[in-house]
């Protein structure tokens, strides 16, 4: 009993010392400390903020009117009388137009065209051409939608003149026979915002995680002498001590920052928040430690501290539209599909937007939370056999470098 108990005793001590060298090395370490603990802090604060403005109003657009009509003076003073668009300039012609955009002067063109009215009168289709500035996805919605619903409606009042109705009733009816209320449910601002940052914080737990593991790795290999990933000292010789001391070092960082990714700092910029705390819970404990496991993974094939940079910060945007938040996860090939299957971040978005932004329950993303929990094992398990090998990496290069030492020093006795 004694014995066992020893042991035991020698086995937490061993994981402790290897959370405490994990922890100091965080600490100690200015790369680590930026991906640990400065990028999840302020790069959210950053983001949302960018974002914070959901809709714009009175962007600046240049015309050009080569019609010279009623109709296209219409369309005119019904787009500048929007509230999303203000008619800054008038150009003489298309290349006048585009020199006041490439100056960031107005932020896009509409173009009438000389035959808009005669092909209306004509009862042939009116082209307005509409060309926008896509640096901003914001400023093109407004451009574009704008010009989008002025179109409706002027086609909505030729179509009435046409008619030959007599009653207002006549008129509504023959424009829209068939009327519906548009109602915006999840994002009833419309916004950039709500509709994409949710997803973003969850993705930035997962790179955070990984590219501060993949650090610690390349900095542990670039300090050894002989630059193995572990030291050959006793404590650390056996996998399950070292998975569990690391990603206990790392669970506790990340469980004071998955709180603040998932719970301030939506909070903070308003973004929908309709899950209590308990299903978000129950979703980040397997979505924070399959991040822990797949970054301890990744980080045995890191030799160098900047790799892991080249590999995780290239992939974050596909993995941000594989998650089908911004690409329909039914237009997804298959195979980008299952692709996406060994991320963490692609079931974990899916779960928490549709909890957080959605108003979904625990049993309607239970899938996602069962397959994350199928990451933690799966990822725990491969965690435990690269750093086995690693240690037998450690053991047999010990081995031949004793060898060589005695061949050594037999020859210089000799």
């Amino acid at each position: 009993m004694s014995t066992y108990r020893n042991s035991f005793r020698r086995r937490i001590d061993d994981t402790m010392l290897i959370w405490r060298d994990e922890m100091r090395q965080v600490l100690k370490d200015e790369g680590m400390l930026i991906f640990f603990i400065i990028v999840p802090l302020i790069y959210p604060l950053l983001y949302s903020w960018i974002y914070n403005n959901e809709t714009v109003h009175e962007v600046p657009v240049v015309v050009v009117d080569q019609s010279h009509t009623a109709l296209s003076r219409q369309f005119i003073r019904m787009c500048d009388a929007s509230a999303d668009v203000k008619v800054a300039y008038y150009a003489q012609d298309l290349d006048e137009a585009k020199s006041l955009v490439s100056r960031q002067l107005v932020k896009g063109i509409y173009l009438i065209p000389s035959e808009f009215e005669t092909n209306i009168n004509r009862m042939q289709q009116g082209v307005i051409s509409v060309y926008c500035d896509m640096s901003l996805m914001l400023t093109y919605k407004a451009i574009f939608q704008t010009a989008q619903l002025v179109s409706m409606q002027m086609g909505a009042e030729i179509q009435t003149k046409l008619g030959g109705h007599f009653t207002s009733r006549e008129e509504a009816i023959a424009a829209r026979p068939l009327d519906y209320a548009d109602v915006a449910i999840f994002n009833p601002q419309g916004g950039y915002g709500s509709f994409i940052l949710p997803g973003v914080l969850m993705l930035i737990l997962q790179q955070t995680l990984v590219l501060g593991i993949g650090m610690s790795a390349g900095t542990a290999r670039e300090r050894n002498r002989y630059h193995q990933l572990i030291p050959v000292t006793r404590p650390y010789q056996n996998v399950f001590r070292i998975v569990l001391g690391k990603s206990l070092c790392y669970f506790m960082i990340y469980a004071i920052m998955g709180a603040w990714l998932v719970i301030a700092v939506p909070r903070l910029f308003h973004f929908p928040q309709l899950a209590a705390w308990q299903p978000l819970l129950t979703l980040m404990l397997p979505y924070t430690l399959a991040c822990i496991f797949f970054g301890i993974v990744v980080s045995c094939i890191v030799r160098y501290r900047e790799n892991v940079m080249l590999l995780m910060v290239f992939v974050s945007v596909p993995l941000l539209f594989l998650s089908g938040v911004s690409w329909p996860q039914s237009n997804i090939p298959g195979f980008w599909q299952g692709a996406s299957w060994v991320f963490p971040s692609t079931f974990g978005i899916r779960a928490y937007v549709r909890l957080n932004s959605m108003g979904a329950t625990i049993s309607d993303v239970s899938t996602e939370i069962w397959i994350l929990w199928l990451h933690v094992f799966l990822y725990f398990w491969l965690a435990c056999v690269v750093y086995g090998y690693q240690i037998y990496l450690a053991r047999h290069d010990a081995f031949w470098r004793y060898i060589e030492m005695k061949k050594r020093r037999q020859q210089r006795q000799g």
